[in-house]
């Protein structure tokens, strides 16, 4: 069900992994922001919006993962926006015969076969720079940043101060990091995310994350943006982190070790390779 946060923006979550997705009122019709993520959850955000009267005018995908990507018939056929990178990323994919095989690989099994696909990833790329949302509602500005993924954006909803800030700031997941290749540090790419996020946080009220609970107030905002920094220094000087996401912050979550675990040994490895290299 649809949660008033603020002023004129609901979220709507997804259960299995707590994916918020942002609805944001305009003069005409509902912003659509990372709409998720299995059909029945669709099918009910679809019917929460027309029961209050809220037609999509436009939708967004703040990155090109894929339970940021998907669609609903019931939804409509409003433009959907990202930013030039991320629609590029999904162009490249879409463009493989075999794309259906290898998005439904890399779904959790426990929803593989409820998880829509007919409309994934139809995203039009925003000309780069592009500052703000097109549409016909309140300013939502685009924060393009480097962090996790190709193309990542939050968008900042300036007259209600809502933060939708994609997969980071979490208090279910750490940082998640992009691929370690010889051209990137995706260590650096995100602390330079959490900056970009920085030049915005005493004008935000309320924090939405991809993932996870939505928080309130300027000083758990800033602690959410200094939890992920120390997390990020602490991998990239090599000491365990003290964070209390990687034990699970709650019963059914200790699988986000693996995660931190992966990242680690990528790092190390990332990190002996370019010293060899040197």
């Amino acid at each position: 069900m649809l949660t008033q946060v603020a002023d004129g923006v609901l979220v709507h979550r997804s259960e299995l992994l707590r994916n918020n997705t942002l609805v944001v009122r305009g003069q005409d019709g509902a912003l659509v922001v990372d709409a998720g993520i299995t059909g029945a959850e669709l099918t009910c955000l679809a019917n929460d919006l027309d029961e209050l009267a809220l037609p999509v005018v436009a939708g967004f995908s703040t990155h090109p993962d894929w339970d940021h990507v998907l669609w609903h018939t019931g939804l409509g056929e409003a433009p959907r926006y990202g930013t030039a990178r991320c629609a590029a990323d999904l162009r490249d994919l879409r463009s493989d015969d075999a794309w259906r095989a290898r998005v439904t690989e890399g779904l959790p099994p426990e929803i593989a076969d409820d998880v829509p696909l007919d409309l994934f990833g139809l995203v039009t790329g925003l000309p780069a720079g592009t500052p703000r949302i097109p549409w016909d509602g309140p300013d939502v500005w685009v924060i393009e940043h480097p962090a996790h993924s190709p193309g990542h954006a939050a968008l900042f909803v300036e007259e209600s101060g809502v933060l939708a800030a994609g997969d980071m700031l979490s208090d279910v997941f750490v940082p998640m990091l992009g691929e370690f290749t010889d051209t990137s540090d995706p260590v650096e790419e995100y602390l330079a995310g959490l900056r970009a996020l920085e030049d915005v946080a005493d004008d935000v009220e309320v924090l939405v994350p991809g993932h996870g609970s939505a928080v309130a107030g300027k000083d758990a905002i800033w602690a959410r943006i200094e939890l992920d920094r120390a997390y990020l220094h602490a991998l990239r000087d090599g000491r365990t982190p003290d964070d209390p996401r990687i034990g699970g912050i709650e019963p059914g979550w200790e699988w986000v070790g693996a995660i931190h675990e992966g990242q680690a040994a990528c790092f190390a490895r990332w990190k002996e390779r370019r010293g060899t290299a040197g």
